[in-house]
């Protein structure tokens, strides 16, 4: 009954496996890009951005808008004050219709509104003298503009089409992240079911030289310490069986549910190597310089914060705001006599403001902005040096990482090969028990410290992908349509 328990315990994963969808890196790359929520999210983001920009565009194109009420009656008393400054009561008992049509442009040179309109208004009044007049309005241009010193306009014409472009490259850098959460994950589980493996083989090894040490210890070959050490070895072997497989279910459902896949049984290929290529470290630094979005972003904060402080200069001392309007109006209670013998509409308003004494208020909020300036530039500056100095490092350090994979292949080699002889000694009978488990843990480590090497390795290529925006491997820019065409 054992031996049946131990034959399902081994062979199950392997009847498992044999049914599981195969995927390679670059198959479950592809399909996390389509399908993980982190793509989902990046690709909300890219459209709030693009739509964003195009609400900019279309502020400065002109905006026709029709207002009406329609209609407004009212049926009360009310406080009034007559020409004799009395205060009386009034019974208001009307109906009004109005209607307004507007045509109006920003003017990004001044900071200004212009606008073109016209509207109609017709009151109708009720009770003991009951009464309808009208109120015309043909033609009227108006402009207005709150600081004549500050436009903000100006400013963001500078500063939106920055916002824009870097939300393209943060879509970019975030679908390389996606390559990259996606590559972890992979190995997370490749990891697993390398151990499963490591596990399963040594359990059936285990097994099988237990039952060659109960023999030997039968004829008095070895002695029962020898085979207790032997099937407490067994007994190890099976509970990490136990233990990988809890690690291997976890593993397939983080993967299965980041890539949104209907099963987890999922069987993951060991990666190629990549095709030999070499990284300039001036290369990358000039692709990074061209691609990432955190040089947008510098400049992007800067202008910002210069924004900023020429608000707070322009609202500081001298304000001045203008507003004016020329048209034509018409009343009366004939409505086919209103569009004749117009009267004059005209007005014109300049606002001035000028503090005199405010305890230092103004001058505070101008020491302010330009402080906070200051201290954006020093930020960025060490950000630049920052973002210089990773990809710096980063770009020597892959340099070194084929070298530390073929190590750790080489070991592996070596490591297998060791055990196989080790192991046949010991059926042999010409070394001990200490000497095979030592192989062992070597075999095993040997195997592990392999697949860490090809996790880095791999990991590093997207990351050194993600800090350019470069795909040096086929010497071309990372576009988003080169991502998904890949």
């Amino acid at each position: 009954m054992k031996k049946i328990l131990l034959v399902l315990l081994v062979t199950f994963p392997f009847i498992t496996f044999s049914q599981s969808k195969k995927i390679t890196l670059n198959e479950a790359i592809k399909i996390a890009r389509q399908k993980s929520p982190d793509y989902k999210t990046n690709l909300n983001k890219n459209q709030s951005s693009y739509w964003r920009f195009k609400n900019y565009k279309a502020s400065f194109l002109p905006q026709l808008e029709l207002s009406a009420t329609l209609p407004e009656f009212s049926n009360y008393t009310k406080r009034i004050t007559n020409d004799l400054g009395e205060d009386i009561f009034v019974n208001q008992n009307q109906s009004r219709i109005e209607g307004n049509l507007s045509l109006s442009q920003n003017i990004p040179y001044t900071g200004g509104t212009l606008s073109v309109g016209s509207s109609l208004e017709r009151v109708d009044i009720y009770g003991n003298n009951e009464n309808t007049g009208y109120s015309v309005v043909p033609f009227s241009l108006s402009y207005s503009q709150n600081s004549i010193f500050y436009n903000p306009f100006k400013w963001n014409k500078k500063i939106e089409p920055l916002i824009y472009e870097e939300s393209k490259r943060d879509f970019i850098e975030n679908m390389e992240q996606i390559s990259l959460n996606t590559c972890s994950r992979y190995f997370d589980l490749l990891n697993a079911q390398t151990q499963l493996d490591i596990a399963e083989k040594n359990l059936s090894n285990q097994d099988t030289l237990f039952q060659i040490a109960k023999g030997r210890f039968r004829m008095g070959k070895i002695a029962e310490n020898d085979l207790l050490q032997m099937e407490l070895a067994l007994l190890n072997s099976k509970n990490k069986l136990t233990t990988v497989s809890i690690s291997l279910k976890k593993a397939s459902q983080d993967f299965a549910r980041y890539l949104e896949l209907d099963s987890e049984n999922i069987l993951l290929e060991i990666p190629n190597k990549l095709s030999l290529f070499t990284v300039d470290v001036e290369k990358a630094m000039a692709e990074a310089q061209n691609n990432r979005k955190a040089v947008i972003e510098f400049r992007r904060r800067r202008l910002e914060s210069e924004k900023e402080l020429a608000r707070v200069k322009g609202s500081n001392k001298l304000t001045l705001g203008l507003n004016a309007n020329f048209g034509i109006s018409q009343q009366g209670d004939v409505f086919d006599e209103l569009y004749q013998n117009y009267n004059k509409q005209q007005y014109f308003s300049l606002s001035v403001g000028l503090p005199i004494f405010d305890w230092g208020v103004s001058k505070s909020r101008r020491k302010m902005a330009e402080a906070n300036l200051d201290l954006l530039n020093n930020n960025i500056e060490q950000e630049k040096q920052a973002f210089e100095q990773e990809i710096y490092l980063h770009t020597l350090n892959w340099s070194n990482q084929r070298e530390f994979l073929l190590t750790s292949e080489k070991a592996q080699e070596i490591g297998n090969k060791r055990y196989d002889i080790t192991k046949k000694r010991y059926i042999l009978g010409k070394i001990s028990i200490t000497d095979l488990n030592l192989a062992q843990e070597e075999k095993d480590k040997a195997a592990v410290q392999y697949l860490n090497s090809l996790q880095k390795f791999w990991v590093d290529y997207y990351i050194l992908r993600k800090l350019t925006l470069y795909d040096f491997l086929n010497d071309k820019k990372i576009t988003s349509d080169a991502i998904f065409n890949e």
